[in-house]
């Protein structure tokens, strides 16, 4: 009988994920190991592999498909000897979410027996063109209404947009759609140069750099314009996951905050003079702030907890792995540094080099960004002068790191200048008291503003 590929949980935490695009078509024959899809998860773009030998013989789930759940059945292969006619004892395809429609769309009107049956392309070209669905006959599946429905009844042709294969939705990749949403670019405008007419990452920016259109002059005397439509943009499958965790943090875990000023002109110089010996591979003052945290939290292991459940545990950790926040396309990561106390600068800057280009390329495995012990999140490339970071659970610590400037300090009794970076430890109360944390941000503290100590 025929094998079910299904969709695969790429994470302990995953219960479902986009079909961002099919590698094979029907009737391809593939060997196990092949790639044969791609599938977005709400951190990275992971490959599918084929689990056996055969031939496709359906595609379920068509790609650029989202929400899909976790073990749902994505395709079907047919095996040695088996033909077509295998595919009838299937049990019925998953139901794909169709894509929310826009606020402003009207509901379609309801009738004796219920809501009228029409698709949301459909529901949106009557509400523009004035169609009242009670009076439009379907045409589709069990009396759905489609959109050539509304146009036979309107007596119009509605203009064409860059649509997939169903007329409910325009086919894009998640990644365009993304890339769409966050320049404000309607999607419906958007010529796809992908198979299908699908709209790419190329199409977006293509419209992002076109030249807008040359403005009407207006005379003096114009009316004020009425203020443009807000907008309403579906969440990322990213972006809603980094919502609920942040939610759940801020209002389960009791933060508390301790921040101090660093004086960073010595790990400056330390930094200008490795850079010159050990080009090009050069050391940044973030790969300093790794290794001086991985060497506070080995000084004080007490911190190096998680909090462990309601069950009054917490989990001492052997190991000392640093998550660093790195922005993406919608949102962010957390690479790890495993073992951080134990690998040099220099082992610190490459691979944190290559973590931060693979997670920008949505390239990376799940146990490459989940877990670790302690977080760092570095605003000051940015201008930031000082903030309050958000714990990511169970993680009980994350130190918020500001930009470095030039500021008065007093030495001696003589008002001096320092080169001068805040940094602000953001502590779960529930399994770090304030003397532990206090502890940990003055060894980083000292690691900081003298780097030699790291060697010792």
């Amino acid at each position: 009988m025929p094998i079910n590929i299904l969709m695969p949980a790429l994470s302990p935490t995953m219960t479902e994920g986009n079909l961002a695009r099919w590698l094979v078509k029907e009737g391809d024959e593939v060997h196990a190991g092949d790639i044969i899809a791609e599938i977005e998860t709400d951190k990275a773009t992971m490959e599918v592999e084929s689990i056996d030998d055969g031939v496709v013989g359906r595609i379920v789930v068509p790609e650029g498909s989202e929400g899909i759940a976790v073990n749902a059945t994505i395709a079907m292969l047919l095996t040695d000897d088996e033909d077509a006619t295998a595919l009838t004892e299937e049990a019925a395809p998953v139901a794909v979410p169709e894509p929310a429609t826009a606020l402003s769309t009207p509901a379609a009107p309801a009738d004796g027996n219920g809501e009228i049956s029409a698709t949301p392309l459909a529901q949106r070209v009557a509400g523009q063109i004035g169609v009242d669905l009670n009076q439009v006959r379907g045409t589709g599946e069990r009396g759905r209404i489609g959109l050539g429905d509304v146009e036979a009844a309107a007596g119009v042709a509605v203009p064409a947009s860059p649509m997939g294969t169903g007329e409910d939705r325009i086919l894009a990749s998640p990644l365009a759609r993304r890339m769409a949403a966050e320049a404000g670019i309607d999607l419906s405008r958007v010529g796809g140069s992908g198979p299908r007419g699908r709209i790419v990452k190329a199409d977006i920016e293509n419209a992002s750099s076109a030249p807008p259109a040359a403005a009407r002059p207006q005379a003096r005397t114009a009316s004020v314009s009425p203020p443009a439509e807000s907008e309403v943009v579906k969440l990322s499958t990213m972006r809603r996951v980094i919502a609920e965790r942040m939610t759940e943090s801020k209002t389960t875990v009791p933060h508390f905050y301790l921040t101090v000023d660093c004086e960073i002109d010595e790990l400056l110089k330390v930094r200008a003079e490795l850079n010159t010996r050990i080009a090009p591979d050069k050391i940044s003052v973030n790969d300093i702030v790794i290794r001086a945290c991985a060497l506070a939290l080995r000084e004080v292991p007490e911190a190096n907890v998680s909090w462990e459940g309601d069950g009054g545990m917490m989990r001492r950790h052997a190991a000392v792995d640093v998550s660093v926040a790195v922005a993406i396309d919608g949102g962010l990561i957390t690479p790890i540094v495993r073992s951080a106390d134990t690998k040099g600068l220099v082992e610190i800057a490459q691979e944190m080099r290559d973590l931060a280009e693979r997670a920008r390329d949505g390239k990376l495995a799940p146990e490459e960004y989940q877990g670790g012990s302690f977080s760092i999140s570095n605003l000051g490339m940015f201008g930031v002068k000082q903030f309050d970071a958000v714990i990511n659970p169970p993680q009980a610590t994350i130190l918020a790191v500001g930009a470095g400037e030039q500021r008065p300090v007093v030495k001696n009794g003589e008002i001096v200048p320092a080169t001068v970076m805040t940094c602000t430890l953001s502590v779960d109360h529930r399994v770090v008291d304030g003397a532990i944390g206090a502890r940990l941000l003055g060894a980083i503290k000292r690691y900081i503003e003298y780097p030699p100590a790291m060697l010792l």
